[in-house]
C-alpha cells in the first residue's frame, strides 16, 4: 500500500502490519488508519448506488 501525504510517500507492507501490532503513537499508524477510513467511505458510497 502506498500512502501519499503532501510531498511525503510511504510504502506500507500490509502483511507485516497484520502480523505485528503498530503502536498508536506511531504516525505511520495514523496514516494507515486514515487510508482505511477513506477506502471504507469510498466502498460505502459505491455500494449504496
Amino acid at each position: 500500500m502506498l500512502i501519499i501525504d503532501g510531498n511525503s510517500v510511504y510504502e506500507i507492507d500490509e502483511d507485516c502490519i497484520r502480523t505485528r501490532k503498530v503502536p498508536e503513537t506511531c504516525r505511520t499508524y495514523e496514516k494507515i488508519m486514515k487510508e482505511q477510513r477513506k477506502k471504507q467511505a469510498g466502498t460505502e458510497q459505491t455500494d449504496g448506488t
